[in-house]
């Protein structure tokens, strides 16, 4: 955890030579996703090398999002995915019982699993009440239609 949150934050400072809060966050959140799959077979020394992998793999699916301008805004994505498929893979290394093609059957299922799962409850989300907020409502932000307030005033349009 904390090898994690050290790691990262010099990682990210060596890169863009500005230290960022957001990967204070990400990264152990990252690193702790990442060993949960094998906590019960790793060592402590282990763990912190599985979790220092996974808050660089965050980390970097991050920045790879951000170039292509999706937006996650919690880092969901690189800390549960792809820490956490990097984690399930992880325990071939940790546990003599685990294969390899086990773990990765796992990851196929599961992933499967969640995108029928989230199909079906967008879709009835979507029939249902809408997903999207009015176009005004955009373009004003949500902190001000929700709120009455701009919680980021430099980032406002108006």
């Amino acid at each position: 955890f904390s090898g994690s949150f050290w790691f990262v934050n010099w990682t990210r400072y060596f890169i863009f030579k500005v230290p960022d809060p957001f990967y204070i966050i990400l990264g152990p959140l990252a690193g702790l996703v990442a060993i949960t799959a094998g906590c019960n077979s790793m060592t402590s020394v282990t763990s912190i090398f599985v979790g220092i992998i996974g808050a660089i793999i965050a980390v970097i699916v991050n920045e790879v999002l951000n170039r292509f301008e999706i937006d996650d805004v919690v880092g969901a994505i690189p800390v549960h995915l792809f820490a956490g498929i990097w984690g399930t893979i992880a325990v071939v290394f940790t546990n003599g019982d685990a294969s390899l093609g086990t773990q990765l059957y796992s990851i196929i299922v599961v992933g499967i699993f969640v995108t029928v799962a989230s199909a079906i409850v967008w879709f009835i989300l979507k029939a249902t009440m809408g997903i999207r907020v009015s176009e005004e409502d955009e373009i004003n932000g949500l902190d001000m239609s929700e709120l009455g307030m701009d919680a980021y005033p430099e980032f406002s349009k108006s």
